[in-house]
């Protein structure tokens, strides 16, 4: 067990630090963006914090999870955030795997193109039932939900589960 438990902090430290200089990489910006907090419904330059402190039910479920290194990105305070489908080498991720958002807040799912078909349908044990509906291949599809109820989401790609390709949305109030 204390193996597992230094290799997880050891992942969610190196994780952490990869995720937030590919970020800042992306922003154009070098420091995040302009100074913003995000709340303006774009990404929030930076990606926001990353949290350690996971919820046991969603740090149980994304424990075979590609590209979870036990943390979770802290997007709180934005009216929208955009997860990846599609992600990581091969293409069977949703990135970031586990978020943290507002009550209301919209989550845009966007395909990236790569990996094959992939869908988002929301699994047994979550707060709300959603599912985009199909599986698709097409890089910039996107799909939506809010979420106005506070707790726990938990999703996958049903193609790809047995890859580890799994997502976790905690709700929290605004």
């Amino acid at each position: 067990m204390s193996d597992n438990l230094s290799r997880r902090r050891y992942l969610a430290g190196t994780g952490a630090a990869l995720t937030i200089g590919t970020l800042a990489g992306c922003s154009g910006g070098g420091d995040g963006g302009d100074g913003g907090d995000g709340s303006d419904g774009g990404d929030g330059g930076d990606g926001g914090n990353v949290i350690e402190d996971v919820p046991s039910e969603i740090d149980d479920y994304l424990s075979e999870a590609r590209m979870y290194d036990g943390t979770m990105a802290d997007l709180t305070g934005q009216d929208e955030v955009t997860i990846d489908v599609g992600a990581g080498d091969v293409g069977f991720a949703f990135s970031p795997a586990a978020v943290r958002i507002d009550s209301s807040t919209t989550v845009v799912w966007e395909w990236t193109g790569a990996g094959g078909g992939h869908n988002v349908a929301s699994v047994e044990g979550s707060e709300s039932d959603f599912d985009n509906g199909e599986t698709v291949a097409e890089e910039g599809y996107t799909f939506e939900q809010s979420f106005d109820n506070t707790g726990i989401q938990l999703y996958q790609c049903t193609p790809h589960r047995a890859n580890g390709m799994l997502g976790a949305i905690e709700v929290v109030e605004a």
